[in-house]
C-alpha cells in the first residue's frame, strides 16, 4: 500500500473512549519488547508515529491510527513483562479483551512474536482466544536479522509445533532489513478486501 498519511487519533482504555467505527481495524498485538512499535513505523514508513521505547511494558492504552483514510490500526498495549505493576497487568487483559471482542470494524489482528522466544502461555492464550473469537489473525516473527537463516528455519518450525500455525502463513520480519514488509501488508489487504464483499 503506498501510504499518503499517517495520524494519531486518540488513545483509550475502555469502550466509551473509541473513536467512531467508521473504517476497518487491524490490531496488533504481542507481549512487550516484541518490536510492535517498530513494526507498526516500518509498515506506515513513519519513523515516530508509535513511540518506541527501550522499556517494555511501556504501552498502557489502546492507541488508534487512522492510515490514508481507509483503514485504522490499532496499538494494543504489550503484555507478559513482568516489571509492570501486578494491577496493570490484570487491567490489560479485560481492556484487550474487550476491546477484541466488542469492535465491529476488527478486520484481523497482527499477532507479533519474536522468533529468538518459542511461544509461552500468554501467546497461546491469545491465539486460542483470537481462534476462538473467530478473529482472522495475521502471524509475525521479528527480529529475524538477529539469527542466521539456519537458525530463524529452525525456529519457523519451532513456532508452527508449538501453535500449530502452518509454517507457510507465520510471516518473518525484521525491522533492520524490512524483509516481510510486502507480506503484511498483503494480508492485512487481502483480508480487508475478504471483509468487504
Amino acid at each position: 500500500m503506498h501510504i499518503l498519511s499517517a495520524e494519531f487519533i486518540t488513545s483509550a482504555t475502555r469502550l466509551s473512549q473509541y473513536p467512531p467505527a467508521d473504517l476497518p481495524e487491524i490490531a496488533f498485538a504481542g507481549k512487550s519488547n516484541v518490536g510492535k512499535s517498530s513494526l507498526i513505523n516500518i509498515l506506515v514508513n513513519r519513523k515516530r508515529l508509535v513511540k518506541t521505547s527501550t522499556t517494555p511494558g511501556r504501552t498502557q492504552l489502546i492507541n488508534f491510527f487512522n492510515i490514508n483514510s481507509q483503514m485504522t490500526f490499532v496499538d494494543l498495549p504489550g503484555y507478559g513483562y513482568a516489571k509492570v505493576p501486578i494491577a496493570i497487568q490484570k487491567s490489560w487483559k479485560p481492556m484487550i479483551e474487550t476491546y477484541l471482542s466488542e469492535r465491529p470494524t476488527l478486520k484481523a489482528v497482527v499477532m507479533i512474536m519474536d522468533i529468538r522466544r518459542t511461544p509461552d502461555e500468554k501467546d497461546l492464550y491469545l491465539l486460542n482466544w483470537l481462534g476462538h473469537h473467530q478473529i482472522p489473525t495475521i502471524p509475525i516473527l521479528t527480529k529475524t536479522d538477529k539469527l542466521k537463516t539456519s537458525q530463524q528455519l529452525h525456529q519457523l518450525t519451532l513456532v508452527s509445533t508449538t501453535t500449530g500455525i502452518p509454517r507457510d502463513q507465520i510471516i518473518l520480519f525484521s525491522a533492520k532489513t524490512r524483509i516481510g514488509k510486502e507480506p503484511i501488508w498483503e494480508a492485512i489487504e487481502r483480508i480487508c478486501h475478504a471483509a468487504a464483499l
